[in-house]
C-alpha cells in the first residue's frame, strides 16, 4: 500500500475513533438521552434521514424508537418529540423550561440572537410582551383591522382579474397581500404591486424562504465552520438578509425624522417611543438593532405562512371542485356579490370556516416547528435533556412534528 494512502487511512480511523469517544462522552456524561439510530462518524444520522422529506423520516423513526428519540446531524444533536402527547407534555406542562432557542448557526445568521424568533430569557419576554401589546393596539385580532384587510383583499382580487381567467402562477401576488397587511401596521402604508422597493422586498423574502428551507441549510447547520468557506446558497441568504435589514433601517430612519410622540402612527413609532423612555437604562432591550430585527421577524413569520396557506388552499379547491361549489353557495347566500366579507359573517358560515381550518390542518405548514432548547437540565419522562452550555458543545435541541 502506498505510504500516503496508509497515512490518510490512519488519520481517518483516528478521527472516527475520536468522534465516537466524544459522542459517547457527550451523550452519557450527564444522564441518559433518548434512544435513536447509531450515528456514523462525522455525518451522524444525515444519511439515514431524507432531508427533502424530514416529516416522513421522523414518522418511520417514531415507530421504531417511540415518541421521544435522538438524532445527530454532524456535530448537532437533536431530541425529537413526536406526536400530540409528547409535544403537549413539553410545551404545556414544562413550557418555561422548553421555551429557549438553540444556538444554531442558521438562527445566528438570520437574527443574530435578537428580536422575537431566536432570542431567549428576559430579552425574549420583553420584546414579545411589547410586540403583542402594540400589535393588538393596532388591531391585530380585532375588528379594527378589518378595513385594512378588506382593502388589501380588494386589491388582490383586482390583480387576479387582470389575468382574465388565463392560467397563471399567483405565488407573487398572494405573497404581496399579507405582506401589505403587515406593512400597514409596521410602516403605516401599503405598497403598490408595481412599486420597485416593494418588488425588491418581496424578491428577497421569497428567495430566502426557498434557501432556508432547503436541505443545504441543514448541512450548513451541521458543519458551519466548514461550509462557511464553501460556495453555496447560504452566501446568497446572508446577502439577502443584510438587504432586508437595510430596507427596514431606511424606514426606521424616516420614522425617526418624522416622529410625533403625541400621535404614534405604527409599530415603529411605538418602538421608538419605548426606546426614548428607556434611554437611561444601559441594559435596555429596546435598541435600533432590536427594532430592525423584530420587524424582520414579523415579516418573515407573517408573510410566507399566510401566502403559502392561500396558495395551497387554491390548489386544494381546484382538486376538489365539489367543495369549491359548496363554498360558493354559502358565500353567495351569506355575503352576496355586492360587498366584501367581514368578521360578523364568520359565525354564519360554518362550512367555509371548517374548510379553512381543514386546509390549515391538511397542508401541515411547518411540520417540524422551529427548534427549541431547554433553559436548564430537564428530566423528561425517563430521559435527561441537558441544557446547551456553550456553542462548542453539541447542540441539544428538539424538533416538534405535528402529525
Amino acid at each position: 500500500m502506498d505510504p500516503s494512502v496508509a497515512i490518510a487511512l490512519g488519520l481517518l480511523l483516528c478521527m472516527s475513533c475520536l468522534f465516537l469517544i466524544l459522542s459517547w462522552r457527550k451523550g452519557f456524561g450527564r444522564g441518559k438521552l433518548p434512544p435513536g439510530p447509531v450515528p456514523l462518524p462525522i455525518v451522524g444520522n444525515m444519511l439515514q434521514v431524507d432531508l427533502k422529506n424530514i416529516p416522513q423520516s421522523l414518522c418511520k423513526l417514531e415507530k421504531q424508537y417511540g415518541p421521544v428519540f435522538t438524532l445527530q446531524f454532524g456535530f448537532e444533536r437533536v431530541v425529537v418529540l413526536y406526536g400530540y402527547k409528547a409535544v403537549k407534555e413539553a410545551l404545556i406542562d414544562h413550557g418555561d423550561k422548553f421555551a429557549d432557542r438553540p444556538p444554531m448557526p442558521l438562527f445566528k445568521m438570520v437574527t443574530n440572537g435578537i428580536g422575537i424568533v431566536a432570542s431567549n430569557g428576559e430579552t425574549w419576554k420583553q420584546i414579545r410582551r411589547f410586540s403583542l401589546m402594540t400589535l393588538r393596539n393596532f388591531g391585530m385580532g380585532k375588528r379594527s383591522i378589518e378595513e385594512r384587510v378588506q382593502e388589501v383583499a380588494k386589491t388582490l382580487i383586482e390583480e387576479l382579474k387582470k389575468k382574465k381567467g388565463l392560467p397563471c402562477d399567483p405565488t407573487f401576488i398572494l405573497g404581496c397581500a399579507p405582506c401589505n397587511v403587515i406593512c400597514s401596521i409596521i410602516f403605516q402604508k401599503c405598497f403598490e404591486y408595481k412599486d420597485q422597493k416593494f418588488l425588491y422586498l418581496m424578491k428577497l423574502l421569497n428567495e430566502n424562504v426557498k434557501i432556508v428551507s432547503s436541505p443545504w441549510m441543514k448541512v450548513y447547520n451541521s458543519f458551519p465552520s466548514l461550509v462557511r468557506y464553501l460556495p453555496g446558497s447560504h452566501h446568497k441568504a446572508f446577502k439577502n438578509i443584510q438587504s432586508i435589514l437595510e430596507f427596514i433601517l431606511e424606514e426606521v430612519k424616516e420614522h425617526q425624522r418624522t416622529l410625533d410622540p403625541s400621535n404614534p402612527r405604527d409599530f415603529i413609532d411605538c418602538f421608538l417611543m419605548k426606546m426614548e423612555q428607556e434611554k437611561q437604562q444601559p441594559q435596555s432591550e429596546f435598541t435600533i438593532e432590536h427594532l430592525v430585527r423584530t420587524v424582520s421577524d414579523l415579516f418573515s413569520a407573517g408573510t410566507e405562512t399566510t401566502s403559502t396557506t392561500l396558495r395551497y388552499g387554491l390548489l386544494l379547491l381546484l382538486k376538489y371542485p365539489e367543495i369549491e361549489g359548496k363554498l360558493h353557495e354559502e358565500i353567495d347566500r351569506v355575503i352576496g356579490r355586492d360587498r366584501g366579507p367581514c368578521m360578523e359573517d364568520r359565525n354564519k358560515m360554518p362550512y367555509t370556516n371548517a374548510v379553512i381550518h381543514e386546509i390549515q390542518r391538511y397542508i401541515d405548514l411547518v411540520p417540524n416547528n422551529l427548534p427549541h432548547a431547554v433553559s436548564e437540565d430537564v428530566q423528561f419522562r425517563q430521559y435527561l435533556i441537558p441544557k446547551v452550555r456553550s456553542v462548542s458543545q453539541y447542540n441539544t435541541t428538539f424538533y416538534i412534528l405535528f402529525y
